[in-house]
């Protein structure tokens, strides 16, 4: 995995911003018409919201570090690892319809294409064997990201992840041996192992879905 590439864009993205506030700006502008679920502090919810992005967008490679390492000592990076490179590709080389975003503003569409991708192969792998492939839920995140972005762009962006869904896995994948050998696996100690050893992720990003850590934004 091309982690340093990542984290390279990710700092440049907040030297941008922190130069020219653009996310910032934009996000204040959608301040009244957020859905009203999004529970925001009434003093800097432009600042929290600033947080959440940035949080949202720094995780993507901590995400791809920590799943690599547990499908490594899982024994399933075979299932694993091609997610993670497409989820990689999305920042280093971003589809087409990504043109014009730039900064953090840009980041967060890249973002929810690779947090969307694991939700999504994440499903997959539920429906078909009754355990998620990653243990990390962003769910939520996710429709706070969806939100932001807006419709319909976030809805085109869905669309390009189950593209890319469907031609990675289907329905045959979960017939093969390699893939009813991860389900075998998935009852074993070291599995379970490794699963424990999984950075807090979720618990970070539920933290910044009460969207009051204002530090993550100087971070």
């Amino acid at each position: 995995m091309n982690t340093p590439a990542l984290r390279e864009l990710i700092q440049s993205a907040l030297q941008h911003e922190a130069g020219s506030r653009q996310l910032y700006r934009q996000l204040e502008a959608q301040l009244p018409r957020l859905h009203p679920a999004i529970r925001l502090p009434e003093q800097d919810a432009a600042e929290a919201l600033t947080a959440f992005v940035v949080a949202y967008v720094e995780q993507v490679p901590d995400v791809l570090v920590a799943a690599n390492q547990v499908a490594r000592e899982a024994g399933i990076e075979d299932q694993i690892k091609p997610v993670l490179k497409v989820a990689e590709q999305y920042f280093l080389q971003p589809p087409e319809l990504m043109a014009g975003h730039e900064g953090l503003d840009g980041l967060l569409d890249e973002a929810y294409l690779a947090h969307r991708l694991v939700e999504e192969v994440n499903d997959r792998y539920i429906a078909h064997l009754g355990q998620p492939l990653i243990p990390l839920d962003t769910t939520v995140a996710n429709l706070i990201a969806h939100q932001l972005i807006g419709e319909p762009f976030a809805n085109q962006l869905d669309e390009a992840v189950h593209l890319a869904v469907d031609g990675m896995l289907p329905a045959s994948t979960f017939s093969q041996e390699s893939v009813q050998a991860y389900r075998q696996r998935l009852s074993d100690p070291q599995t379970a192992a490794a699963w424990k050893r999984w950075p807090c992720l979720s618990q970070q990003l539920g933290v910044e879905l009460k969207l009051q850590n204002k530090q993550r934004v100087a971070s």
